[in-house]
């Protein structure tokens, strides 16, 4: 009898491997380099509970890579409320994973472009906000919360991030866009302890028009600041320095900057670094750390296919040992 269960046991075990390998098999097989995914604004989570890295960005989808190389996904991931302002079918910008106090929060860009809210010289203004969802798992579902509404409904923001500022507090740090003011700002909100709304209104934190790096031209051919003001990125050097990345545009190509707090906190004020950080065409970046300690940038390239401009993820390496980043190679190079 013995004999015999311990060769059912083996057969198992068999069983069990020869499963187990070919779900590994069909993962790979099914999982694609990072340079073949099309993807803008790509945000990395390293989740030491999985020990799986997770990617989303605009669009709303999630991707999984056990080494960085190789993602299996896309994968839908969040639900929205089709009874909220975002309607049915939001289009989702920007989004971004965070993990705190023991839940994943889904930061997102959502559009309903159903609901005008503005014009300004010409351009119609759809109802466009910063919101957020909340999971029990990194790779989620993401739900709904109890507040509908971040910020105001007649403000068109976007690209908002996540800071625990040296008061403790949560806030999210965010865009205004341009098209409304005509010189984007970034600013910062308060949030609810659970991240469930926000508190109190906004503060300015600086404007497109203090970029010493970013340009564009008017249309009388002169040349000036750019408006744009997107995807910020707070970070904390080794050193403790305060910084922002953020991104604007030198003429047609996308471009990331860097400014850091003297303060140390939110309020600043911000200097801005006088060169970007980034080579041309490379922007709207986030900072996350491997599962063997290295820093990396992630970012994405505009690239022109066929008169279709498609956007594209990279990853540099970082280094923060001092008081200020400084950009390295890219890492495993396509």
């Amino acid at each position: 009898m013995l004999k015999k269960n311990i060769i059912l046991l083996l057969i198992a075990l068999c069983i069990n491997i020869s499963v187990i390998a070919q779900s590994k098999s069909r993962w790979f097989s099914e999982s694609r380099p990072l340079d073949s995914i099309i993807l803008s604004d790509p945000c990395i989570l390293a989740d030491q509970q999985t020990r799986t890295y997770y990617m989303t960005g605009t669009g709303g989808q999630l991707w999984k890579s056990k080494d960085l190389k190789r993602w299996a996904g896309p994968y839908q991931v969040i639900q929205t409320d089709s009874s909220s302002w975002m309607g049915k079918n939001p289009m989702v910008w920007a989004a971004e994973l965070h993990q705190y106090k023991g839940k994943y929060y889904y930061f997102a860009t959502f559009t309903n472009k159903n609901i005008k809210i503005d014009s300004v010289r010409g351009n119609v203004i759809e109802r466009r906000a910063c919101h957020v969802l909340v999971s029990d798992k990194a790779e989620g579902p993401y739900l709904p919360m109890k507040d509908k509404t971040y910020l105001p409904a007649n403000m068109p923001t976007l690209d908002g991030t996540f800071w625990v500022d040296v008061d403790q507090q949560p806030y999210m740090v965010f865009c205004h866009e341009w098209l409304q003011n005509w010189n984007g700002t970034v600013e910062k909100i308060r949030l609810k302890p659970d991240l469930s709304g926000t508190l109190g209104n906004a503060k300015l934190l600086f404007k497109a028009s203090d970029s010493p790096w970013s340009r564009e031209r008017t249309s009388k051919g002169d040349t000036t600041f750019n408006k744009v003001t997107d995807g910020p990125w707070l970070f904390k050097t080794q050193t403790g320095k305060l910084g922002m990345l953020w991104t604007s545009w030198i003429f047609n190509l996308y471009t990331q900057g860097v400014a850091y707090s003297q303060s140390g906190t939110l309020d600043g004020p911000w200097i801005q670094e006088k060169e970007p950080i980034t080579p041309p065409n490379f922007g709207h970046g986030m900072l996350f750390k491997t599962f063997d300690g290295k820093l990396l940038m992630s970012v994405h390239s505009h690239k022109k296919i066929d008169g279709r401009t498609i956007r594209i993820p990279h990853l540099f390496e970082v280094d923060d040992s001092g008081d200020k980043l400084v950009l390295g190679k890219q890492y495993f190079k396509p």
